[in-house]
């Protein structure tokens, strides 16, 4: 129960006599009376120790009940926002740049940045700076992606839970708490003034006792009343529970979605590295101007090491390139390609009936596109699938 001063301050409240602005209050003699027989009852009673008037043990279990209500809900508004937005400098800034917008007349929010977003900004960023050819920076991209994603799932729940949970909570403070409330704090001063006039009974007319003893008693009713009306809402009180804990396990289902959908392409992506074989630096070969008959001439440099140079009319000098090098050359071959063929990037060894079996660099006649992914074709007496994308393709296959 309020034990607070009669006539304390507040906005319906003020002290006798006294305005915000515009002429003092004038109040009543009788209205001022009852305020200082307040105030000396509730002096004796702190200074002198005089007892009051007794509340039931059934309305005192209610008052506590409502009083741990009002400190639950106090704190559960603001643990909740410390969940979904933990960061309370960000909050600060937020409610600021919030506020601002309002003033300027501003519809649009400024949301809660979230951790997930801004690390998933940060790896697309650099994935893109990697480039598609990157294999880790593409997987940055995925990674970036799905995050920006859990982000987006969060805000989501940022705004769910407010609507379902934080504001039927806000309201349920705001409507019953403060007209129980005002109804406790009604009831002591009430409760005050009887037992002033009560203990100066003889000195007070009998007929004052008995009204405020009038006043006294429908207020207790009003205040027993309203709390017992809170006490038994249990559904308006489980129902935003409830709320919560249906927003949050949407959010981790949604989370778990992404982060599985996630898992599977990162592993596909370590899989194919991981059977990818290891690439060899090759060189490229070096164009450069050579004497010859007293001329100049362009040809290529050659180690001393390589066989000597076949002699032509320019005078060119060519290095015998390595199959599948990684890195173009002006001249990787010599055979003369007059059919479909391509060249193998990698060796492919499978492990199914009828695909074909090759080695880095060899050269596979292309006999038949099976479909996106696989090409058929010959490589000396044998033949079988292999992958589109183990091969460079250097003659195409006729078109349909």
């Amino acid at each position: 129960m309020d034990l607070s001063l009669p006539g304390g301050t507040s906005s319906d409240h003020r002290p006798a006599g006294v305005c915000l602005s515009g002429p003092p209050v004038k109040m009543s003699v009788s209205g001022m009376k009852k305020q200082l027989h307040k105030a000396s009852q509730l002096l004796n009673e702190r200074l002198m120790g005089a007892e009051g008037t007794k509340m039931d043990e059934d309305f005192l279990k209610m008052e506590k009940s409502v009083l741990v209500i009002n400190s639950l809900l106090l704190e559960l508004i603001s643990r909740t926002t410390e969940v979904l937005q933990p960061n309370p400098a960000y909050r600060a800034k937020l409610s600021m740049l919030n506020t601002m917008s309002r003033i300027r007349g501003q519809g649009r929010s400024v949301g809660y940045p979230q951790t997930e977003g801004m690390l998933g900004d940060c790896m697309c960023q650099y994935g893109c700076e990697l480039g598609a050819a990157s294999e880790f920076g593409g997987a940055l991209s995925g990674v970036g992606e799905s995050l920006q994603q859990v982000a987006q799932a969060r805000d989501a729940l940022d705004v769910n839970v407010k609507h379902s949970f934080i504001d039927p909570l806000q309201d349920l403070q705001d409507t019953e708490l403060k007209e129980i409330r005002f109804h406790l704090k009604k009831l002591n001063g009430r409760r005050l003034d009887f037992d002033y006039k009560r203990r100066r009974r003889g000195k007070v007319p009998a007929e004052e006792v008995r009204q405020a003893w009038d006043k006294f008693s429908s207020s207790k009713e009003q205040a027993e009343r309203s709390m017992f009306v809170l006490l038994q809402s249990d559904v308006d009180q489980l129902r935003p529970l409830a709320a919560l804990v249906s927003e949050l396990l949407d959010f981790h289902r949604n989370a778990q979605r992404i982060m599985l959908s996630l898992h599977g392409n990162l592993q596909a992506r370590l899989t194919a590295a991981s059977n990818r074989p290891e690439r060899r630096f090759r060189p490229k070969k070096i164009r450069i101007r050579s004497e010859h008959n007293g001329g100049l001439g362009l040809g290529f440099y050659q180690q001393p090491s390589l066989p000597s140079p076949v002699s032509s009319a320019e005078e060119f000098t060519e290095l015998p390139s390595r199959p599948g090098s990684p890195i173009s050359c002006y001249a990787d071959s010599r055979t003369v390609l007059d059919q479909p063929c391509c060249r193998a990037m990698y060796s492919f060894h499978p492990n199914q009936e009828g695909e074909l079996d090759f080695n880095e660099g060899d050269i596979i006649i292309l006999t038949n596109r099976v479909d996106a992914n696989w090409y058929e074709g010959a490589l000396g007496s044998k033949s079988g699938l292999f992958p589109v994308s183990y091969v460079d393709v250097l003659v195409p296959l006729p078109l349909p």
